[in-house]
């Protein structure tokens, strides 16, 4: 595989993303109503990431937009605690060890901001993604936090930063 470059998302890089993330979207039968597809932020998502104690990191490769995860405080939530958001790759990039370097960059990040803890949401087919997320320190939830909008996402975890 030729060499892959992570680096954060540029406004260019808007239409790209959001095909990315409803190609994955698409792919794992993922409800289009209350999960990420039906975000309204979906098709603007560098401005979304400008916002404070938010950042959002792309996978390119050869020029082309192949996944991305981002960090931004949990909506409705304690300002200590963020999430780890959008978080999904083309399958070209699955089984790389190109998720634990985005995992471990977004981590780096949310405590850079100062965040305490970091929440995700996931659905409970996505078993490849939730065993990063145990491996990366995540623990599961009984109960949601925040309000993410995100009603048919019913796996939720949680990691302490360290």
């Amino acid at each position: 595989m030729s060499e892959v470059i992570l680096r954060e998302i540029q406004k260019a890089d808007n239409v790209s993303v959001a095909k990315v993330i409803r190609s994955v979207l698409e792919e794992f039968n993922v409800p289009k109503v209350g999960t990420a597809y039906a975000d309204p932020q979906l098709d603007c998502m560098f401005e979304t990431y400008s916002e404070p104690n938010s950042v959002y990191f792309v996978v390119e490769k050869e020029g082309r937009i192949i996944g991305g995860a981002g960090i931004a405080p949990l909506a409705n939530g304690s300002p200590k605690v963020c999430e780890l958001q959008k978080m999904y790759f083309l399958p070209e990039t699955r089984g790389l060890g190109i998720g634990a370097r985005m995992m471990e960059l977004c981590l780096q990040k949310a405590k850079a901001f100062g965040f305490e803890q970091c929440y995700l949401e996931t659905m409970p087919y996505m078993e490849a993604a939730q065993k990063l997320y145990v491996k990366s320190g995540f623990t599961y939830l009984e109960q949601p936090m925040g309000c993410t909008g995100h009603s048919s996402c019913p796996v939720w975890m949680l990691k302490l930063l360290e």
